[in-house]
């Protein structure tokens, strides 16, 4: 495991490896709902971590669709991964999830995502009346209780501000019921996770946490045995 001081580098690589996240006006559209109709599945809808975008999905999309889903089955949100979890991009997810609905006919959606998407996500569902909307959720090496080396950009980005331990959103998250509601929950973590920093930050009271061996923080993304566990929750 790395030290918070031996992470602050390993997180600033990471943030200038990743691509440049999407513009305003493009992520809040995000890869958006295609023409109204009915779905025969649950709709998915990924969440991409920090300073990413909706194309990190590309290798779960297709192990997906290669197990029956249709692409109109499958949404990727996109949106700007430095504005604040619970002020700005909860409620922005709760809308795109809703247009969701609207657009399948489907009652509810499971949410599948990755890091800094964790945390966006599980304040939707705790606060944002998700427990209503979501039926599975899985976080794919998720900083649920914070982590450390978020502090190297805290000075001057809000998201990595509500990623560090102990931070509003990460207590707030916490406190009470990790994992409320009728939502079936999951994480999926690695105990060579770079970012994430302690590695036992990603697991929740309450849910179905899986050790996936040693992988870096974004080899999840494209890991067949983290795919496979992904899949089989959804069809749980």
């Amino acid at each position: 495991m790395l030290t918070a001081r031996q992470g602050m580098p390993a997180l600033l690589t990471l943030c200038l490896a990743l691509p440049a996240p999407l513009s305003a006006h493009a992520a809040d559209r995000g890869t958006g709902p295609g023409p109204d109709q009915a779905s025969s599945r649950t709709p998915v809808v990924f969440v991409h971590g920090y300073n990413a975008d909706p194309g990190v999905w590309g290798s779960l999309r297709e192990d997906l669709r290669a197990g029956g889903y249709a692409d109109s089955e499958l949404f990727s949100w996109g949106y700007d991964t430095h504005q604040s979890v619970n002020e700005v991009l909860a409620g922005r997810l709760g809308a795109y999830v809703d247009e969701v609905r609207r657009q399948t006919g489907a009652a509810k959606v499971d949410v599948v995502a990755h890091s800094f998407g964790s945390l966006v996500s599980r304040w939707y569902v705790k606060f944002g009346g998700g427990t209503a909307t979501v039926d599975h959720w899985v976080s794919l090496a998720g900083p649920n209780r914070g982590t450390s080396t978020a502090w190297a950009c805290a000075l001057w980005d809000q998201a990595c501000r509500d990623m560090t331990p102990g931070s509003y959103v990460v207590k707030n998250l916490n406190g009470g019921d990790e994992t409320p509601g009728a939502v079936r929950y999951a994480t999926l973590w690695s105990n060579c996770d770079e970012v994430v920093n302690p590695d036992d930050s990603v697991p929740l009271t309450g849910a179905v946490n899986t050790p996936v061996g040693c992988l870096k923080h974004n080899d999840l993304l494209g890991d067949d045995g983290t795919s496979a566990g992904v899949r089989a929750f959804l069809a749980s």
